[in-house]
């Protein structure tokens, strides 16, 4: 009897915590502003309320934010004066783990040809403007045509860092990445229909993310099948009350569009490649690193490398790899990534083998007084075209803007299929106390801010007709290409005796030694600045990605 009591008992708590925890598992689904259910089969407002946090994207590693000395504290030899130590923080984010390799950028170019094939003459531009250019190998008083000829699609050099990519091909490239990775996610998440994106693709039927965001149903040029979970056939669409579908479409409330691959900062380049999580002393850092690795010097000192050069570089004249038989750095041009040790952030070639590119617009300072948070210099605020009925204007393969560069290459503005975008104006901008215009990239260069000016006499008007915001402060060379009624260009060079500087709004910042550079270029607060448009055979990149939710990935941090 007492047996049957028991069990009875024990049969009533064990129902009693099944409905405890039913509620608990319901009412943690409600509004704390309402009370409303979140989620509810019956419709409502839907959310990804089990969130994990952010994963890392293909080829990335995690780099937790913080504070650092940005800029340098060694000699500075050159006397560019152009690095002053100044204090940043920089917010968590996530870094390539190598530079973009040959490979990496032959996919992209493989994909380029696939879905807007060169032979049509409207995509011929497309193609011909993602190429890197193969001739910076050649140098008049040397022979290089085996890297001319092979370095970019030769298996030989897979794993080598891309080169020959200017600073506009390489965002591009970022913009064409973050695509195909939110592509892959979505299909994976059974929101797009399974191989899709090799099956179904073409010129006038493609996937943008921003697209799928703000208008879905257009993507893969309004072909509502791919995105039908019906034919996706993996995923079950839940309908309200009423029998209407919920969740057609991932938005951003979902957690599974990522953000966008991107160019880093120049702030977050230098703050990855130092890596100063090895000399942290509790809230301090214990002195100040020279390169991403310790020590003072460019060779190991661990027993069994002892001796071993850790980076790629020009070690002297005439020495780019070291005597035959042992060599230095175990290069003579640049090398196959993660030749070398990583840093502390688990990051390769963050010094040596080629210089990358980063965000940044060039400027002589970094204006830390204004700012010391995020520090970037280059915001340009676009938004969305809408066409008159209010919808977002996505673009057609016949109405793609093609831009000329100041060397004459031609390249693709958007691409059929991506959303066009137009300058913010003052209906953004009104009242405003944090930005005033769309186009930042001179900001506090010659305003009333900053009351700096350039001028070739003190005759001319301040602001006069023709001077542009950067040219109160630097009058680089204008060159001018235009294409005559027969299409050839007509290229002229700006003469001018009066140029006093290189520098202009086109201008941005590359970091980091080549295997061309000297061990003094190493240093990763050394910054330099190329034109935009134009490519080297010693500048690559790595792309980067924007950190959502929290600062860390450990939610048991010890704290000091």
């Amino acid at each position: 009897m007492k047996k049957v009591i028991t069990v009875k008992i024990l049969l009533v708590l064990a129902v009693s915590v099944t409905m405890v925890g039913c509620k608990r598992s319901s009412s943690s689904n409600s509004s704390r502003a309402t009370g409303w259910d979140i989620n509810s089969k019956d419709g409502g407002f839907q959310y990804n309320t089990s969130y994990k946090g952010q994963e890392a994207g293909p080829g990335l590693v995690m780099i937790e934010g913080g504070t650092f000395t940005m800029g340098k504290v060694q000699d500075d030899v050159m006397h560019d004066w152009n690095n002053t130590p100044n204090q940043q923080h920089v917010q968590s984010f996530y870094m390539d783990e190598t530079e973009v390799t040959n490979l990496m950028y032959m996919e992209y170019l493989d994909w380029i040809k696939r879905v807007y094939p060169p032979t049509e003459d409207n995509f011929r531009q497309i193609y011909n403007g993602a190429l890197p250019d193969t001739l910076v190998w050649r140098n008049r008083l040397g022979y290089n045509e085996v890297m001319t000829e092979n370095y970019l699609r030769h298996p030989g050099y897979a794993e080598y860092p891309v080169v020959g990519v200017s600073w506009i091909q390489a965002v591009e490239f970022a913009n064409w990445r973050s695509d195909r990775v939110n592509e892959a996610a979505l299909e994976d998440a059974g929101y797009i229909k399974r191989d899709a994106k090799l099956n179904d693709v073409s010129s006038d039927a493609t996937f943008s993310t921003d697209t799928y965001i703000n208008a879905p149903t257009q993507v893969y040029g309004g072909n509502t099948e791919l995105t039908d979970p019906a034919s996706t056939g993996n995923r079950r669409v839940q309908t309200d009350a009423n029998g209407d579908p919920i969740g057609v479409y991932a938005t951003r409330e979902t957690g599974i569009i990522s953000p966008k691959y991107r160019l880093p900062t120049e702030a977050e380049w230098e703050y990855a490649a130092l890596g100063l999580t090895s000399i942290r002393n509790y809230n301090v850092y214990r002195g100040r690193k020279k390169y991403p690795w310790d020590g003072q010097y460019t060779r190991s000192g661990k027993r069994k490398v002892r001796g071993d050069q850790l980076a790629n570089f020009k070690q002297g004249k005439g020495d780019y790899g070291g005597i035959a038989g042992w060599s230095d750095d175990g290069a003579d041009i640049t090398n196959a990534v993660k030749s070398y040790e990583p840093n502390d952030f688990g990051l390769y070639d963050m010094a040596g083998n080629v210089a990358e590119w980063v965000a940044d617009v060039y400027r002589p300072i970094v204006d830390d007084e204004f700012n010391d948070f995020n520090y970037y210099r280059g915001n340009v605020y676009t938004k969305n075209e809408l066409n008159e009925d209010g919808t977002v204007k996505v673009v057609m393969p016949g109405e793609i803007v093609f831009d000329t560069l100041s060397n004459g290459k031609v390249v693709a503005r958007d691409l059929p299929g991506e959303i066009s975008t137009v300058p913010v104006n003052e209906d953004e901008t009104y009242l405003r106390t944090n930005f005033d215009r769309s186009d930042n990239r001179n900001f506090r260069d010659g305003d009333q801010s900053s009351s700096r000016f350039y001028r070739e006499s003190f005759d001319e008007e301040e602001g006069g007709a023709g001077m542009s915001d950067t040219r109160k402060m630097y009058n680089s060379p204008k060159h001018s290409i235009e294409t005559d009624s027969a299409g050839q260009m007509i290229k002229e060079y700006d003469k001018s005796d009066k140029r006093t500087s290189l520098i202009n709004d086109e201008v941005r910042v590359y970091k980091g030694g080549s295997w061309r550079d000297r061990e003094y270029w190493l240093d990763p607060a050394q910054r330099r600045y190329f034109p935009q448009d134009m490519a080297t055979d010693y500048i690559g990149f790595r792309c980067a990605m924007s950190r959502v939710g929290s600062k860390s990935e450990s939610k048991n941090k010890t704290k000091n």
